[in-house]
């Protein structure tokens, strides 16, 4: 497997049907349930059997709408012949928006990028078997550290004890399609295997990175179950939660530095 085994227009083309198309998509919505029903038949047609998880959502205050409480899914995506208590890695993306934003940027971008790698790695080994998971509900309906990613700590909860001791490690796709170097951020203070094995990838492949510090996406819930787990994404822009997160943000070149860098990754991580 290599880097530009990567089908870049599988991203480019999530981005426009998910913030063009579809629009904003926030957890417990009937446009929500269309984009999961579309990212469903995605994953579905790269060979990955796809495996819907209610999240129960509470009503709340999202970037100053309310929302009302109710279900939203994750979407599991495994490959043929997982064995869920052997190593395996697991990368995710939030499928949400807040409700005033069609959410190309955040986080169509990093949604487009999961559905990408997932295609490239359909038919070629990894080091590792890898799932892809579809976060619903990760973004806040209310003011604290509880109030959001309810998707990806479902997901945690869910797993058993010995599934959970099988992730080798996580990474979370969140806001991937903007600037020209690609952030890896770590959830905890010092050494962190994740953004470690994340940042000797993006050297073998030549992929400009920066590291920092960031515990506002999905994979800061596995972080607090112990669980290995790192984050790529989080450049400012000025579209943020905002009716201008549009298509025309997102900059397909950075797409493809994002799919590289995780291919790069899979193929080494152990």
């Amino acid at each position: 497997m290599r880097p530009g085994d990567l089908p870049v227009s599988v991203a480019v083309d999530a981005v426009r049907h998910l913030a063009g198309t579809v629009g904003p998509r926030p957890a417990t919505g009937a446009a929500y349930a269309r984009a999961a029903r579309w990212a469903t038949r995605q994953l579905e047609r790269s060979g990955y059997g796809v495996r819907p998880q209610v999240v129960d959502v509470p009503g709340g205050v999202s970037w100053g709408v309310p929302v009302p409480a109710g279900r939203s899914v994750n979407l599991v995506a495994e490959p043929a012949g997982l064995e869920p208590e052997e190593p395996h890695l697991v990368v995710g993306a939030h499928l949400d928006t807040v409700p005033q934003a069609p959410g190309a940027e955040d986080n169509a971008s990093g949604v487009g990028v999961l559905l990408a790698v997932a295609d490239a790695v359909a038919t070629r080994r990894t080091r590792l078997p890898v799932v892809f998971v579809l976060f619903g509900a990760e973004e806040p309906r209310g003011p604290s550290d509880a109030d959001h990613h309810y998707g990806s700590r479902r997901y945690v909860r869910s797993l058993p004890p010995r599934q959970r001791a099988a992730v080798r490690g996580m990474v979370s796709l969140d806001r991937v399609g903007v600037g020209t170097v690609v952030p890896i951020g770590s959830a905890q203070a010092g050494p962190d295997p994740v953004a470690d094995s994340l940042q000797a990838a993006a050297r073998r492949t030549g992929v400009p990175v920066v590291r920092g510090y960031d515990r506002s996406s999905d994979h800061w819930q596995f972080v607090l179950a112990g669980l290995p787990a790192a984050r790529i994404g989080s450049t400012p822009y000025a579209g943020y939660h905002s009716p201008q997160d549009t298509p025309d943000v997102v900059d397909p070149a950075q797409l493809e530095r994002v799919g590289r860098l995780v291919l790069a990754w899979l193929a080494g991580a152990r």
